[in-house]
């Protein structure tokens, strides 16, 4: 991607503002349309929402939505709908114990709320309070039960396809296994064993680091520093590794760059987490590579490092990734990353979700950077707002009041062609998906905060 040096906070703030202007009337219309018993909506069809059902992860980005609304607007009607369809709603996916998907659900919802009275956005009440923290210490605890030990001393969230299947996307909701523990909450095993929260997401963490990215040392034939791999496999007999693997990607030797996203956003959000913490927070783990606080900061650091590179390298010149870097039909487009995305082509859809959520990755690295590296801190922050400034205007945003989607051109499933094709294309393309809806708006509040000077957008407590 180029990466554009003349941009800063203040000049997105009109197409933020123009962001959330179209984002209120597409919330309001799917809380109008949407008919409960058809399960969750995941993606549109024909520019309306429809529901896909494989797992029900997108709920808490719905609902997550309209409180990020009010968050941007203050419009209180935004927040009523978000507590009302939270408490609803929301608690089978507190208790969900077969899925990996804790933190875009739960975060997204009762962790957005008790971050806004937190700042004193929303009025104090202890017994709102208390509930919002119930739900996040439980969440917390059964996501951290649906673990896999393995043999190297690590282990893992083990994803929704069974106890062997490491995934890349769980990096991001491991952050309510941080947040139970901030709020003082362990597991509690067999023998009343006090399981550490923040133990399991540092093993889990280190997991993904050993085989889910790649560091450019020879691991295999197609070992590029910063490739993700969205699936490892492990033998639960004995514990080892057997191989990569993917179910969204289109090869276990290529980049899903969703999946790339979530590392690199997921690294990057959990390291200013890591910052808040004490040495002391450190001295009962047992965690290889992270005996000890500084430590974890430079293994986080090292990863989410090797993602932004490998991003910023494998992506067209606006920032906007195609759905797989090694996709079969993208030697067609011919020198693809010397140019705009396209997701009118006829070969390979691009995948503006991955965008959305790198984005916000790139801008917190820098931020974190931006003491020890100026250069580079400058360099990945104007490269996350450099995504911003394209995923927020056409042919990405829509502004169409027909149109449920907010930013377009975003992909579920290529392999399993779960996504529309409209009539006269050839791919996937004009419509939109739950999670980069709710992404794109995380990320126009996360630059809008600091455009204005308020409380850094953050997932954990203070």
């Amino acid at each position: 991607m180029i990466i554009n040096n003349q941009i800063n906070v203040s000049s997105l703030q009109p197409a933020i503002q123009k962001l959330f202007e179209s984002s209120a009337k597409k919330i309001k219309s799917i809380e109008r349309s949407w008919d409960l018993s058809k399960g969750t909506p995941v993606y549109t069809v024909d520019g309306q929402y429809a529901t896909r059902g494989w797992t029900e992860w997108t709920r808490g980005f719905q609902y997550g939505s309209s409180i990020l609304q009010f968050d941007a607007t203050n419009d209180n009607d935004f927040l009523s709908i978000g507590k009302k369809e939270t408490v609803a709603h929301m608690a089978s996916h507190v208790s969900h114990i077969g899925v990996h998907d804790h933190g875009f659900n739960n975060i997204s919802t009762y962790g957005n709320l008790l971050r806004l009275m937190n700042e004193g956005k929303i009025t104090e009440n202890e017994w709102e309070r208390n509930f919002y923290e119930l739900a996040l210490k439980l969440s917390g605890a059964v996501q951290a039960s649906r673990w896999s030990n393995i043999s190297d001393g690590l282990g893992y969230i083990y994803s929704f396809n069974g106890p062997h299947s490491l995934f890349s996307d769980t990096i991001r909701t491991v952050r309510t296994l941080a947040i139970a523990h901030q709020l003082g909450h362990v597991l509690m095993g067999e023998n009343d064993e006090k399981i550490n929260l923040l133990e399991r997401l540092l093993l889990h963490a280190e997991a993904t680091t050993t085989y889910n990215v790649y560091f450019g040392k020879g691991r295999d034939g197609y070992d590029v520093r910063g490739r993700v791999v969205h699936e490892s496999i492990f033998d639960m007999n004995n514990g080892a590794y057997r191989s990569p693997s993917t179910q969204q990607g289109y090869s276990p030797f290529t980049t899903w760059t969703r999946g790339q996203a979530w590392v690199l956003t997921g690294y990057a959000e959990e390291l200013e987490f890591l910052n808040t913490l004490n040495d002391y927070d450190f001295e009962k783990l047992d965690v290889p590579n992270m005996k000890t606080k500084d430590e974890a900061i430079t293994r986080f650091l090292e990863t989410a490092l090797a993602a932004a590179e490998f991003y910023i390298n494998e992506t067209p010149t606006d920032g906007i990734p195609y759905w797989d870097t090694g996709a079969p039909e993208l030697h067609k487009l011919g020198d693809w990353k010397s140019k705009l995305s396209d997701p009118y082509n006829d070969y390979e859809p691009v995948d503006s979700s991955a965008a959305a959520i790198a984005a916000q990755g790139l801008l917190r690295l820098g931020k974190i950077m931006d003491s020890s590296n100026p250069q580079e801190a400058e360099r990945y922050f104007k490269a996350g707002l450099t995504v911003a400034e394209n995923l927020f205007k056409e042919p990405y945003l829509s502004t169409d009041t027909n149109h449920q989607g907010l930013i377009l051109h975003s992909v579920y499933h290529q392999p399993n062609r779960w996504d529309n094709v409209p009539k006269g294309r050839k791919v996937a393309c004009d419509e939109a998906t739950m999670w980069g809806d709710y992404h794109a708006r995380e990320l126009a509040l996360y630059i809008k905060r600091i455009a204005s000077d308020e409380p850094y957008y953050k997932f954990y407590l203070d």
